[in-house]
């Protein structure tokens, strides 16, 4: 997170898309950590950005907030570009990092007003407190606080000039699960607000929740983009069951990947629903349980962890491009 001047051109918040990436690049001396990515993001949309450690995502995230220049391509946040424009932009963008390096030895109150003296019609203090739940710890120093409550002041810092566009890096890392769906619902207000949402996290169950479309990264590209219902019909539905000693192999139906055999089966298959139906016709013809029987469509998770690995036959063909 970074200090908004307090005097700067003023920028439309409501043009679309608010966040623009084109063919983007970033390289550090021969290393191309960023290579050709591009999406948009909407007003009143969650955009999230995943991957593993090192796929791209914070050397992109950099450029987008104006904190580096492309090595090629283009970013644009609400129109202008961050690094050119930066003080028409900065006043508009809210930024949480990973790490934000508070001093310790101020309040929690005096921490949010000192920033708000950068900001151009900042939220009040009490009202930013309230808003992440920090209001019974505003006198207590920052080095006091949990690591759950000084992420949340992160937050609620990021917060406080009312950005029309919000980065969140890892916004819940170190939250417990109250606190983590407290947050959750503190974005969903913000895109009700029109707020436009880029989010990256490791949470898969956090992207599942808020995000609207997401991209997979790896080796600096995007491999996958999408809303979550198209990012997860690029993976194979699974067909899981266990079969009695003395029961009969099924058939295999056309089409069907075996995984698992013997007597615990596992089945990946493009067709779940007419090959599901298919087993279960089986099934009733020769009297044969489906033991602890499991029928799943794919997922985000199996989309994610198939990138990660390189399993995704997307992921070979970006790498070669």
């Amino acid at each position: 997170m970074h200090p908004t001047p307090t005097r700067s051109p003023s920028i439309a918040p409501t043009a679309a898309p608010a966040i623009e990436v084109t063919d983007l690049r970033r390289s550090y001396g021969d290393f191309e950590a960023v290579r050709g990515i591009s999406f948009e993001v909407q007003p009143g949309e969650v955009f999230a950005l995943l991957g593993v450690n090192g796929a791209g995502k914070t050397s992109a995230l950099e450029v987008l907030e104006g904190l580096a220049p492309p090595a090629a391509g283009a970013v644009r946040v609400l129109g202008a570009d961050p690094v050119r424009d930066r003080a028409r932009v900065r006043p508009h963008l809210g930024v949480l990092l990973q790490t934000s390096g508070l001093p310790g030895d101020l309040t929690v109150a005096e921490t949010l007003r000192a920033w708000a003296g950068t900001l151009t019609g900042p939220r009040p203090v009490p009202e930013a407190l309230a808003q992440v739940q920090l209001a019974d710890r505003a006198d207590v120093r920052v080095r006091s606080l949990s690591g759950g409550e000084r992420r949340r002041l992160d937050l609620a810092l990021s917060l406080l000039g009312r950005p029309a566009v919000v980065v969140l890096d890892e916004p819940t890392t170190g939250l417990d699960p109250e606190s983590r769906r407290q947050v959750w619902e503190l974005v969903k207000g913000l895109v009700a607000d029109g707020a436009a949402v880029l989010l990256t996290t490791h949470h898969l169950e956090e992207a599942e929740e808020l995000a609207d479309r997401v991209a997979i990264m790896r080796g600096g590209q995007i491999v996958l983009s999408g809303t979550q219902a198209e990012i997860a019909e690029t993976q194979p539905a699974t067909i899981r069951f266990t079969l009695d000693d003395d029961a009969p192999q099924p058939p295999v139906p056309t089409g069907v990947q075996v995984v698992g055999q013997g007597r615990r089966v596992e089945w990946h298959t493009r067709a779940l629903q007419p090959v599901l139906a298919e087993l279960l016709a089986w099934a009733a013809e020769h009297g044969v349980v489906l033991r602890t029987l499991l029928a799943r469509a794919g997922s985000l998770e199996q989309a994610f962890l198939a990138v990660a690995d390189g399993t995704d036959p997307r992921t070979t063909q970006e790498e070669n491009r």
